[in-house]
């Protein structure tokens, strides 16, 4: 009985050993190669699986999700002869299990060689200043070989991105003294700029000032001649509304003669010839009040001269 225990036992593990080499469960976004004798058979893909035990064997499991691959910085020499180092980032994905597995050995080693030797000759027709300005030209022309060489292998090439360009050490320090030289060439130029345009509107803003002033000087002198124009017509028409004689203009006049001679300066002033009919007709007033308060026999009055004594000048008759 015990021979037959061990054979049932046996037998058992073996059924057990198919069963698990006859079921594969493949997860989601991969895909496995299946060979019959070495030979390749179908893909499984993702989910529960049926395979022959002992005859179909599972070669290798490929992910198909897009995948990130960077790459080493490789030297390129420029047009220019300069060495600069390019780091570069692969963005692909595998769209054939079949073809990934047999028709490149190593797609990864195959894309990274295949990078680098078109980058080489992307760059060697460009020169450093154009290399540095030029990222997107050099990314979709690197992206349009690869992907059009790992088309056969199964492989999408989704994006291609230069991480770093870095030039020699002597040109970064040259294009450093440029930008900061270029920086003090623009930095001088507003400092100008705001100096002309400061010394503009400060010239702008006098003019107005200097506009304005005038105005209002004018406008000023306008309104004080119009008021000194209303005292004189306000003054000319209460004398007129007054009807004045002759000795109280006379009068009048007389008491203006000390204003007129007022100041050291006025050394010689001319009496009009009007101004005899003017005293004339104040010493017959002057007279008048004589007669009636007592005064000299002359008819002229106690306390005023009967001839006035006058320091004239010839009257000048224009």
């Amino acid at each position: 009985m015990e021979p037959v225990i061990i054979v049932l036992i046996i037998l058992v593990v073996l059924v057990f050993i198919a069963l698990i080499k006859t079921i594969q469960v493949i997860p989601q976004a991969s895909a496995s190669i299946v060979e019959r004798f070495g030979r390749y058979t179908r893909t499984l893909n993702a989910g529960l699986n049926i395979v022959v035990p002992f005859i179909d064997t599972i070669r290798n499991r490929i992910d198909l999700r897009e995948q990130v691959v960077p790459f080493p910085p490789q030297p390129v020499i420029t047009q220019d002869n300069l060495v600069v180092n390019i780091d570069t980032v692969i963005y692909y994905q595998v769209t054939d299990a079949r073809a990934a597995t047999y028709e490149v050995a190593s797609y990864i080693q195959a894309i990274e060689q295949l990078t680098v030797t078109t980058l080489r000759n992307i760059i060697g027709g460009m020169d450093l200043e154009r290399t540095l300005t030029s990222r997107e030209e050099i990314n979709a022309a690197l992206r349009g070989v690869l992907d059009e060489a790992t088309g056969k292998w199964g492989i999408r090439v989704n994006r291609v991105e230069l991480k770093a360009i870095e030039p020699p050490t002597s040109i970064q320090d040259s294009m450093e003294k440029q930008m900061r030289a270029d920086r003090d060439k623009r930095a001088a130029i507003l400092t100008a700029e705001g100096t002309r345009q400061a010394a503009i509107l400060t010239a702008e803003g006098e003019k107005q000032s200097q506009i304005l002033r005038a105005e209002g000087e004018a406008k000023a002198a306008a309104l004080r001649a119009e008021g000194e124009a209303q005292a004189v017509r306000t003054v000319f028409e209460a004398i007129h509304a007054g009807d004045p004689d002759q000795k109280l203009l006379s009068y009048q006049y007389l008491q203006m003669l000390p204003k007129i001679a007022e100041g050291d300066a006025n050394k010689l002033w001319i009496v009009p010839s009007e101004i005899g009919d003017a005293l004339k007709g104040l010493s017959g007033a002057m007279g008048n009040l004589g007669g009636f308060g007592g005064g000299s026999g002359n008819g002229g009055s106690p306390g005023i001269p009967s001839q006035a004594t006058e320091r004239r000048e010839k009257p000048t008759i224009d």
